[in-house]
């Protein structure tokens, strides 16, 4: 369901000039590359010691209409742009510079920061980009406002929204759906614009909000449509709503695998999901580690015997949600004699086979039952990334993707040294021990 991938940055600078929304100052944003598990940050060069703000949840100050970042000594404003620009991309670890405390408004899009990226170039880094899988529906009701994501039926995130200014708005009732990719973002969100009613206008330049914003720099519907300016698409406003949507959730810092649906909900609903979600990863990390098992007591858990046991320890087990366990690849193991001589390999087919063993440990017998045994059924994503050899030693990661009652579905990786040498997703059907004798 979930692919794992590296994780990317950009392979040099790229910069962008324009004139913020709210206050009118003259900015430039400089994107710097960034080393790999930094994740994104901006720091303020106008201000002394330029200090930074991390993009994180904790960092997320309440505003209307708008997502700001805040630390104790800055801030900077309508990040929403700019981060979905990164997140559409796929870029994980990046620095912003940015010389106002805001970021430029230019069309009201993501339309120049994603043209300024690909322009500069991305580059794969050495390490791996952390997924969250959704297990389970979260949910933000405000009023009539609503936002949830729920558990993946494809592959990544896919967002759906709904957009309801009622039959006799010049906005009205539209949706929009999206599986968010990076050319799917580029080609049909990245040139969608903010968008406001003109009484939503005028009160903002009431409030000073504006000073230097006209008709033509974003759509501000009056009763007969947009004023001076015209729809890029017929849904634009739906269309932006999922590219804040995107740029929101990728204040989480991971990739995320589920479903987004959206009514009426804004940022601040997007910024209370965000902490539903991260509230979650800091259960499970906070979990106790689980059962360790040694070859013995795993021997009694599977069917598999010398040569053709290849799990020799589990080091974590949540029985029917995950495990992780070790395979020690020496040069005694029988296969080298002939794979290859001279130049030992460990066989691709045997490591997909220890996944498989890893991923049958973490049904166990609380969830099939002391006579039943998972029995491979089929195997999908295969992917053989790195050579394995002796001395190495394999950490096999496994993950319940779906339990049914004749079926089950595993997402499951082996490492060495923190780098992926494999992954597949696997499904097993429900056997009977006697049956399998």
């Amino acid at each position: 369901m979930a692919s794992t991938r590296q994780q990317r940055t950009l392979a040099r600078e790229a910069s962008v000039r324009g004139v913020g929304f709210l206050t009118g100052p003259d900015v430039r944003v400089r994107f710097l590359p960034a080393e790999p598990n930094a994740g994104v940050s901006f720091v303020r060069t106008d201000l002394p010691g330029h200090p930074r703000v991390p993009v994180a949840i904790e960092h997320v100050a309440e505003r209307q209409r708008r997502t700001t970042l805040e630390t104790s000594v800055a801030k900077v404003e309508m990040v929403e742009h700019v981060l979905a620009a990164l997140a559409g991309l796929r870029i994980d670890n990046c620095v912003i510079e940015i010389d106002a405390p805001e970021t430029p408004g230019c069309d009201g899009s993501s339309a120049a920061f994603v043209d300024a990226i690909r322009d500069a170039g991305i580059e794969e880094q050495p390490a791996i980009r952390q997924v969250f899988v959704v297990d389970r529906p979260y949910s933000v009701r405000d009023g009539d406002a609503m936002i949830a994501i729920h558990p993946p039926i494809h592959d990544g995130l896919v967002v759906s929204y709904s957009l309801d200014y009622g039959r006799h708005n010049p906005i009205g009732r539209q949706s929009f759906f999206a599986h968010i990719e990076p050319d799917t973002f580029t080609e049909e969100l990245s040139k969608s614009r903010t968008f406001l009613l003109k009484e939503e206008a005028d009160a903002l330049r009431a409030q000073g909000v504006g000073s230097r914003t006209c008709t033509r720099d974003l759509i501000i519907f009056g009763p007969n449509g947009p004023i001076d300016n015209e729809l890029r698409y017929p849904e634009e406003p739906a269309r932006h709503k999922v590219l804040d949507v995107v740029g929101d959730l990728s204040i989480f810092g991971r990739d995320l695998c589920g479903h987004v649906i959206g009514y009426k909900s804004g940022h601040r609903q997007n910024a209370e999901l965000v902490r539903q979600l991260a509230e979650a990863v800091e259960l499970q990390q906070s979990r106790p580690a689980g059962p360790v098992f040694d070859a013995q007591q795993i021997a009694r858990m599977l069917p598999h015997r010398y040569p053709f046991l290849l799990v020799d320890r589990v080091t974590e087990l949540e029985p029917g949600v995950r495990g992780v366990g070790i395979k020690n690849v020496t040069i005694n193991e029988p296969f080298f004699q002939g794979h290859w001589p001279g130049r030992p390999v460990m066989p691709g087919v045997l490591i997909v086979e220890a996944m498989a063993q890893m991923g049958g440990l973490i049904y166990a017998e609380e969830r099939l039952g002391p006579a039943q045994l998972p029995l491979l059924l089929s195997m999908d994503n295969v992917k053989l990334r790195r050579p394995v050899v002796p001395g190495d030693q394999l950490v096999l990661e496994a993950e319940n993707v779906r339990s049914k009652l004749r079926t089950l579905q595993v997402r499951v990786r082996a490492l060495v040294d923190g780098a992926v040498a494999a992954e597949a997703e696997l499904r097993y059907v429900r056997l009977d021990a006697a049956a399998a004798a």
